[in-house]
């Protein structure tokens, strides 16, 4: 089980791209929690989180986050193409990547 925390400006966008990360962990049966958050609510959801990723929107805000986090959880900013394209298979398997290198 992984569980995986987006984060954007409003949660929305991210919202589009977290279904497509849904829909591929289903598709290679992994148990998979995917959620996404407008930044805002960091403070109060990240402890539920094995990691934290970030769109190119807020990527300023990794480091403040890996402050908050004290390190204890693996942050990443979904890399910009991947974004765009809503390529939730990539993503999922960054989240993955970030998980087992924890």
């Amino acid at each position: 089980m992984i569980k995986i925390m987006l984060v954007c400006n409003a949660g929305m966008s991210t919202s589009m791209l977290m279904n497509k990360m849904v829909d591929a962990a289903k598709q290679q049966v992994i148990e998979a929690v995917i959620w996404a958050i407008p930044d805002a609510n960091l403070n109060e959801e990240w402890k539920k989180a094995d990691v934290i990723l970030l769109g190119p929107q807020v990527g300023y805000l990794k480091s403040r986050v890996e402050t908050v986090t004290a390190g204890s959880v693996p942050v990443e900013i979904i890399p910009m193409l991947d974004y765009g394209r809503m390529n939730g298979p990539a993503v999922l398997a960054l989240a993955l990547k970030m998980k087992n290198n924890a």
